[in-house]
């Protein structure tokens, strides 16, 4: 009898515990995946998404913006990473998807990927620089990881200095191509 009153005891906590766990991490409404609740505004005035934001830990991110489609990429400050995302404005809101590659690594955890948004600031006063605040989630979540950066004055972005096309970046040479390096290769130094 003791065993009974155990096992009910047992079921009817995990009940409770697990009632209200089920709810964690639904905001959205999109099957799950956590999402920022936050409601779009006009841009200041004179304000473009297009520019080259700068932040510390995620270093230059070169955004460029054609009507609502906004695509970027960014390398981290020891280039070890980079990545790129492709996103829609909406007033002073971008929400995108995004991946970032790890430099030189190869195999399924070479990139990671998900989905972010940043949020257009001005602050008030003269002579100040534009921000964004955002976030980026992994998978389909919106929201985990800050990204808070700098909009760089003077700056135009160039999406094209930034990231690899593959196997020629690992140092390998052009081996998979046609078009082979020029010059003569040098001896090896002794040690």
């Amino acid at each position: 009898m003791k065993w009974k009153r155990s096992l009910w005891l047992v079921v009817t906590a995990m009940a409770l515990v697990s009632a209200p766990l089920s709810t964690v991490g639904c905001a959205g409404g999109s099957g799950g995946a956590k999402a920022p609740d936050l409601q779009p505004a006009d841009m200041p005035s004179g304000a473009s998404w297009t520019g080259v934001y700068f932040s510390e830990l995620y270093g230059y991110l070169h955004l460029v913006q054609d009507g609502n489609a906004v695509e970027g990429k960014w390398i981290r400050p020891h280039k070890d990473k980079w990545g790129k995302l492709k996103g829609e404005a909406t007033g002073d809101v971008i929400k995108f998807e995004w991946t970032e590659y790890t430099t030189g690594l190869v195999g399924p955890n070479a990139a990671k990927n998900g989905r972010g948004y940043f949020k257009y600031k001005r602050p008030a006063g003269d002579n100040v620089d534009d921000t964004f605040a955002g976030e980026i989630g992994f998978d389909k979540d919106e929201v985990g990881e800050p990204w808070d950066a700098v909009k760089q004055r003077n700056v135009n972005p160039d999406l094209a200095s930034i990231g690899g096309t593959g196997a020629s970046d690992l140092g390998g040479g052009d081996w998979d191509s046609e078009n082979k390096e020029q010059g003569a290769p040098e001896e090896p130094a002794n040690p």
